[in-house]
């Protein structure tokens, strides 16, 4: 199976190492004023566009009207798995054959045979080997096909994340074809690495769903809210374990940079996407092995001298600001005296303080089990790093509130998950108060797709309700600092 180009991947874990040292992130002046009010969690509108197109609300799938593909599968069932696949198949071939031309200057050639098969029971071969008990999908050059488990792998994700999972999964393998259709024009060759043509497909796969996005799709209808919501939420769970290493045969790379090469994709289309190479993605990727010194494997246990170790790092990573950052306290567990109201954290302006519940934040911090999430789709806690983010964003909210920003609408949300994107990178160098571990940003990731998670925020506990742009957030904090965090949101 050596032949395999893409496939799912899965596994890993979570956190933090307390070391010591200064970072200074400084936040950039805000100049919209705000103030506060009572209110209870929840979602609200997205503070602006989606990449320039609006945001929608509609279920996402194949449209009632959509037309039987052309295309000879070998044995397919009729299924409604396999009518998915078959559908994306055929989309996202008639996408490259309008952008192949236009974009690189040669015609896309389809592809030369297709394969639905179930890991249950089938054992057809392909000329990457057998796929009995294979839950996976992939694409196989030397017979130029592309094969998918409709017995395990799509009715897994169809039930948990809707039916936009399939076209993420097939879309992205379909991208692994057009690299080797490009060939150079996408910096591919025999010895290319892995995260290089992983990265890339998922960024192809961005593309494609821009184009459903902006309904020149025969097959599809696409959300920007719930439907892009759906395939964040599942390229999550096809992320690697934690502490694999980036230059390992088949790494597919984490949550925060499938969900980054995608996000490129959509925004800046295949150009950018066949721009990536080696050297560039080498720069910015963030799976790496864990720290020699991680005896935990990245898990801290939550408790008063963690806490303490938090705050500094929060102190030093804000100093910039120039204002006095809100202590972190257990009063109130978790709520403000007639203030806000977000447990397990809230920021409570009247006397700028955090307010946690430690005991809720352990539940949220236990080790991430990505096996049973895999499985069963739950995980008996977030990881310690999600529990720092939500008391971070609530921290953030303080420095906010100092520097005169706004801390209950949309745009503090957004910029509140920027800001923890940024003291996250700031945490990331060697010798930082709170050291990031492999997993952590996953971690993060993870929180922002829940329903009640306050990393995006706003002092209510109100956040934009589609998770691209939350990630978007994070992202741009992490990978641009702080002072992006003021001038895209406000």
């Amino acid at each position: 199976m050596k032949m395999i180009q893409g496939g799912l991947r899965g596994f890993r874990r979570p956190a933090l190492i307390a070391i010591v040292a200064v970072m200074a992130l400084g936040l950039g002046a805000c100049n919209d004023k705000g103030g506060t009010a009572g209110g209870q969690q929840g979602s609200q509108p997205g503070a602006g566009d989606i990449a320039g197109l609006p945001v929608t609300h509609f279920e996402s799938g194949l449209k009632p009207d959509a037309p039987k593909p052309d295309l000879q599968v070998r044995n397919e069932d009729g299924s409604e798995d396999d009518q998915l696949a078959i559908a994306a198949i055929a989309d996202a071939q008639t996408y490259w054959t309008e952008v192949m031309p236009r974009d690189f200057g040669q015609q896309y050639e389809p592809l030369k045979s297709l394969l639905s098969y179930s890991a249950r029971s089938d054992d057809e071969d392909t000329k990457c080997g057998s796929v009995k008990g294979l839950v996976n999908a992939f694409y196989c050059p030397p017979d130029d096909s592309v094969a998918w488990d409709r017995g395990v792998l799509l009715p897994m994700l169809r039930e948990r994340f809707g039916k936009m999972a399939s076209a993420v999964v097939l879309a992205h393998e379909l991208g692994h074809a057009v690299q080797y259709r490009l060939g150079e024009k996408a910096n591919i060759k025999k010895n290319t690495p892995s995260i290089v043509k992983e990265q890339q497909a998922d960024c192809f796969a961005g593309g494609y769903f821009r184009w459903v996005a902006e309904e020149k799709s025969k097959f599809y209808k696409l959300s920007t809210s719930e439907g892009l919501n759906q395939v964040m939420a599942s390229l999550f769970l096809i992320r690697d374990q934690a502490g694999t290493s980036a230059t390992k045969q088949g790494a597919h790379g984490t949550a925060f940079d499938r969900t980054y090469a995608f996000q490129v994709g959509f925004e800046k289309g295949p150009k950018e996407c066949a721009a990536m190479n080696e050297e560039n993605i080498k720069a910015r990727i963030t799976e790496r092995p864990f720290d020699k010194g991680d005896k935990g494997k990245g898990d801290a246990k939550l408790d008063a001298e963690i806490i303490g170790i938090l705050k500094k790092s929060l102190d030093e990573a804000f100093k910039g600001a120039g204002v006095p950052g809100p202590e972190i306290t257990e009063d109130g567990n978790g709520s403000c005296a007639g203030g806000p109201s977000t447990p397990p954290a809230s920021y409570c302006p009247s006397n700028n303080t955090v307010s946690i519940d430690m005991t809720k934040l352990r539940e949220l911090a236990q080790p991430v089990d990505q096996e049973a999430e895999w499985k069963s789709g739950q995980s008996e806690g977030k990881g310690d790093f999600a529990a720092f983010s939500e008391i971070a964003s609530r921290y953030a909210m303080g420095i906010q509130k100092g520097v005169g920003a706004s801390i209950d609408n949309a745009n503090a949300g957004l910029r509140t998950a920027c800001l923890v994107g940024a003291w996250a990178k700031a945490s990331s160098v060697p010798g930082a108060t709170l050291r990031l571990s492999a997993g952590d940003l996953d971690e993060a990731i993870s929180d922002l797709l829940s329903p009640e998670s306050l990393v995006s925020a706003d002092v209510n506990g109100k956040r934009v309700d589609n998770g691209f742009e939350r990630i978007e957030a994070l992202r741009k904090g992490y990978l641009e600092s702080s002072s992006v965090c003021s001038t895209q949101y406000g």
